[in-house]
C-alpha cells in the first residue's frame, strides 16, 4: 500500500518537472521567434528606406505617391523597380504598413502597425540608432530624409511624430509625418 502512494506522488512530481520544463521551453521559443520577427523588420523596413531613397534620388527629388511606385516607378518610360515586391510586416503578417508622409505628400517612410513593446533596446546600428527609446514598434520609423549639400547628416528622432493610427496600404494615403535618418547618398549602408 506504502509502495503505491509513493509511486503516485513520485508520477505527479516528475509530470510537475516535465510541465514546468515545457512552459520554459515554450517562453524561450517565444522570444527566440520574437527576436527573429524584430530582425526580419529591420531588414525589411531598411529595404522599404533604401528604395524610397533611390526612387527619391533618381529622379526629380520626388517621394513615391504610393508604395507601389517603388515596383514600377511611374515616373520612367521602361519598367524600373526598386524593389522586386512589396514586403508583409514581419510583426504583424500583414501587407497594411503605417506610412510616413513627406513635405509634398508623398511616401518618406514606412512603421509597422504593431503596439508591442520591442525586445530589442540598443547595439542598433547608427541609421536605427534613434530606435534605442521606441516604446513600441510603432516607434520604428523607417524613413528617408534628404540632406542638404553642406548640412551635417541627421540622426533618428525617437518617436518622431506621426499620428497614431495612420495607417495605409499599399497605395493609400494618409496624412502623418516624421523625421528621421538620412543616409548620405554615396554611404551604402
Amino acid at each position: 500500500m506504502k509502495s503505491r502512494g509513493f509511486t503516485y506522488l513520485t508520477v505527479l512530481f516528475i509530470v510537475a518537472v516535465i510541465t514546468a520544463g515545457l512552459a520554459l521551453v515554450g517562453e524561450v521559443w517565444e522570444t527566440a521567434a520574437k527576436r527573429e520577427k524584430e530582425a526580419q523588420l529591420l531588414f525589411v523596413g531598411n529595404e522599404y528606406r533604401k528604395a524610397i531613397t533611390r526612387y527619391y534620388l533618381a529622379g526629380k527629388n520626388q517621394y513615391p505617391r504610393a508604395l507601389e511606385d517603388l515596383i514600377k516607378d511611374p515616373r520612367q518610360l521602361g519598367t524600373v523597380r526598386y524593389l522586386r515586391r512589396l514586403y508583409a510586416d514581419p510583426l504583424t503578417g500583414k501587407a497594411e504598413w503605417g506610412i510616413v508622409k513627406s513635405p509634398d505628400a508623398g511616401v518618406a517612410g514606412v512603421y509597422s502597425l504593431s503596439e508591442d513593446k520591442p525586445l530589442k533596446t540598443g547595439n542598433f546600428k547608427l541609421r536605427d540608432a534613434g530606435f534605442e527609446s521606441a516604446q513600441s514598434y510603432t516607434d520604428w520609423k523607417f524613413t528617408y530624409t534628404p540632406v542638404a549639400p553642406g548640412q551635417a547628416t541627421p540622426t533618428a528622432q525617437p518617436g518622431a511624430t506621426a499620428q497614431p493610427g495612420a495607417t495605409a496600404q499599399p497605395g493609400a494615403t494618409n496624412p502623418a509625418a516624421a523625421t528621421s535618418i538620412a543616409p548620405s547618398p554615396s554611404s551604402k549602408q
